[in-house]
């Protein structure tokens, strides 16, 4: 089921810290699971974490094919992820679908390294490189209560919440 994506500034889940995920392998976690994938599809994105759908959980979703028929999917799920390693840098434009019409060169590793549990609650590690790597430290910064627009400067930061702030008076953001 599609779920609706928690637009910035007008739901503070975006900005708290989730919740450890502690029951695993249950019917609602299963379907918590579905919906974050079908619900980043329709969107259009390659990661979605648990809040932006108004679950404050530690469970992040991510497909850097963006659900491109033509490529074979490669789903991934992160549940109550740490980042154990990172090394080099790249900068490259992010998006967030809890932003949506907003992009901004976003300085990440070149590679990080993650720590995280699966649907069953067993750990395991990955390492991603390029958008992998960009992907998964957004998804878990979200889980950390962090936007993609903490890392840009003061200006740009203030410059966007203004246009969004306009946005709302307008009735044109969600």
């Amino acid at each position: 089921m599609v779920r609706k994506v928690v637009r910035y500034l007008n739901n503070p889940v975006l900005e708290q810290i989730a919740e450890p995920v502690t029951e695993f392998d249950t019917p609602e976690l299963h379907q918590l699971i579905v919906d974050m994938f079908d619900t980043m599809y329709k969107a259009h994105g390659v990661g979605l974490a648990a809040p932006q759908i108004d679950v404050a959980k530690r469970v992040t979703v991510i497909d850097t094919t963006g659900g491109d028929e033509e490529e074979e999917p490669e789903q991934l799920v992160l549940i109550n992820p740490q980042v154990i390693l990172t090394d080099g840098k790249q900068t490259g434009e992010e998006g967030c679908l809890s932003i949506p019409g907003f992009r901004e060169p976003v300085r990440r590793p070149k590679i990080a390294t993650v720590r995280a549990q699966d649907v069953k609650g067993e750990w395991f590690e990955i390492t991603g490189e390029d958008l992998l790597a960009r992907a998964m430290m957004h998804e878990i910064d979200h889980l950390n209560g962090i936007l993609f627009l903490s890392h840009l400067s003061a200006l740009k930061r203030d410059l966007i919440k203004r246009k969004i702030r306009k946005l709302q008076k307008a009735g044109e953001w969600e």
